[in-house]
């Protein structure tokens, strides 16, 4: 009888650590340093141009000159605007439009859904510029449709030609039409699948109970995708409240006449890099962290529960 020698077991348990750490690193580097360094800048005041030793403790004076600021409640105000304007439109489009795509276009369905994601995956900037083109009130074809528009039904040849990037009252639409517009197109995709994901025994049973295809859209497809639009709901809300690149652009950076189309990420980059000073800035970013946390604790308090439940039960 031979005996079997067995190689001692190596301990691995430290293999896992080198492969986390280039990440690790990264993180720790670009992600939780900046963010421990913002919450001392909030109660800090600095001028960088002073370098380090600038830096001197102002206790609570940047969360104090925030709510006197009238500028930082005017960003605040078009932030929540443009965010429920686009947001709630990008919903009430994609879901229906995502339903009548997966049950009446069947194969054809995937050159569809490219067409409406491409808006989302072209660059920011590329798209503003366009809109920037789109929205002129001398040469822009917005307004040369909706002149030839109002020519049709009404007959006047002398309207004249909106101010959409000119004006306070044109400036917001503006911007919630291209935000709606690019990222009407991951809604779609989202709510797609979560709709082909459903049983169709689940359709089937609703045939044989006699409902229609509008309550069966309503009451039998739109309850059970309650998660992805919980999901949904959770995205527009984050990058609502910090909208940045579209109305920079459409704006040169300055928000538009009466500040109209500035957003608290664009107020918050003015006071940091144009104002010079970091530490009000640093309490912008985490007042507005803070109304983000807080709605969507409302949002998962008061609806998250609701919609998982619904969807369980159907």
């Amino acid at each position: 009888m031979t005996t079997e020698k067995h190689r001692p077991k190596r301990d691995v348990s430290w293999t896992h650590w080198v492969f986390l750490a280039p990440f690790l690193s990264l993180a720790t580097v670009f992600v939780l340093l900046p963010m421990v360094f913002s919450i001392v800048l909030s109660v800090m005041a600095w001028d960088p141009i002073d370098g380090f030793k600038g830096i001197h403790f102002v206790n609570v004076e940047n969360f104090r000159f925030l709510f006197k600021d009238q500028w930082f409640w005017q960003s605040l105000y078009n932030t929540v605007w443009l965010a429920l304007v686009s947001g709630v439109a990008q919903h009430l489009v994609a879901i229906p439009l995502a339903y009548a795509i997966c049950r009446l276009l069947g194969r054809y369905q995937n050159a569809v859904v490219g067409l409406f994601f491409l808006p989302y995956i072209t660059s920011t900037v590329a798209i503003s510029v366009l809109a920037t083109a789109l929205f002129s009130a001398d040469y822009g074809l917005i307004n040369h449709a909706i002149a030839l528009i109002v020519k049709i039904f009404s007959g006047n040849n002398t309207m004249e030609p909106i101010q959409w990037l000119d004006s306070s009252q044109g400036i917001k639409p503006a911007i919630a039409i291209i935000v709606f517009w690019r990222f009407v197109g991951f809604n779609t995709i989202l709510y797609m699948a979560a709709f082909q994901a459903i049983p169709t025994e689940v359709y089937e049973v609703s045939y044989v109970d006699g409902i229609g295809p509008l309550r069966r859209f309503l009451m039998v497809a739109v309850p059970m995708i309650s998660p992805a639009i919980l999901f949904g709901l959770t995205m527009s809300i984050i990058g609502g409240l910090q909208l940045f690149e579209e109305p920079f652009i459409l704006t040169n950076g300055k928000g538009g006449a009466s500040h109209a189309g500035m957003t608290v990420a664009m107020y918050m980059y003015r006071t940091a890099f144009e104002f010079n000073d970091l530490g009000a800035a640093s309490a912008m970013a985490w007042f507005n962290f803070l109304v983000i946390a807080l709605l969507l604790a409302l949002l998962y308090g008061l609806a998250g529960r609701r919609l998982i439940k619904n969807a369980g039960a159907t």
